[in-house]
């Protein structure tokens, strides 16, 4: 409920107010902690001038608190559930410096928002845990234009994104995207901050891109690769002699590894970024 000290909203009052329920088939469960909302908030804007893409805006309750605090920003609230669509221009409709976009948030263009303001933009969002890898390689995918971004995210994917070279949770999806970003957890939340609650817990994560998208190693051609690191982990108990051999011929791989001084009986998941991007340099173009 609002009150003095918090005038907004929260989304059992908006559930409510407009007839609506949270859509299962839609992995839609709505944050209620004023603690996570001031996390995510804290860790995405960065001046009153801000502009903001919020990716799945659902109710707008992040996005009401978003708005008060870049003024003289923006913020471009996309969401592409109807129902959700209604209670955003009826919540927030009033507001000049919100912008609604109906849309998917896989294929919603980061690149054009940034080009409308001219400089990077940050982007924020509560990440469906069913589709949030794909949103989080859109989202490295277009790091040119955009300074960070503060997802929410299921907590094992969030483990995965911050392990480190030896660790069980270190993988490709980490990999790939701090090869791009610095990530730091922000927050974590627990099943009790949703409406409705959901199964499993969730963690604030915020990438920080280096500026015009650049790597923090040198990668090369950035499809081989990920086709490069993705391979390694392919076969997780495999050697990288094994696990490279079910993609390049094996004298191939044990070229590539012997120019980089590479143990062919090491893993995957023991390799720096350093490594992966020499290894990637050493290994030829997949025909």
């Amino acid at each position: 409920m609002s009150d003095a000290r918090n005038p907004f909203p929260d989304p059992r009052t908006l559930l409510r107010r407009y007839g609506l329920d949270a859509k299962k088939s839609w992995g839609q469960n709505f944050l209620s902690s004023e603690r996570a909302y001031r996390a995510i908030v804290d860790a995405t804007v960065a001046g009153a001038d801000d502009w903001v893409v919020e990716l799945g805006a659902g109710l707008g309750t992040l996005t009401m608190r978003l708005a008060e605090r870049v003024p003289e920003g923006k913020v471009v609230a996309v969401e592409r559930d109807r129902d959700m669509a209604q209670v955003l221009r009826g919540e927030l409709g009033h507001l000049d410096n919100v912008e609604l976009v109906e849309a998917n948030a896989l294929s919603y263009d980061l690149a054009m928002i940034a080009r409308w303001r001219g400089e990077p933009v940050a982007v924020c969002g509560n990440l469906p845990y069913h589709i949030a890898s794909q949103i989080l390689f859109r989202i490295v995918a277009a790091r040119a234009h955009l300074s960070r971004a503060v997802v929410m995210i299921q907590r094992e994917m969030a483990d995965r994104l911050v392990a480190v070279p030896g660790t069980k949770a270190y993988g490709a999806l980490g990999v790939l995207v701090t090869s791009y970003a610095h990530v730091r957890t922000v927050v974590r939340v627990g099943p009790s901050a949703f409406v409705p609650p959901p199964r499993v817990s969730s963690t604030v994560v915020r990438l920080d891109f280096l500026p015009g998208g650049a790597a923090r190693v040198d990668v090369g051609d950035g499809e081989h690769y990920a086709q490069v690191v993705h391979a390694a982990f392919g076969q997780r108990r495999k050697t990288l002699r094994n696990a490279l051999g079910a993609r390049w011929p094996s004298e191939v791989v044990a070229a590539a590894l012997a120019a980089v001084e590479i143990d062919p009986g090491r893993r995957g998941e023991t390799l720096s970024l350093d490594e992966f991007a020499r290894l990637s340099a050493a290994l030829p173009p997949n025909p």
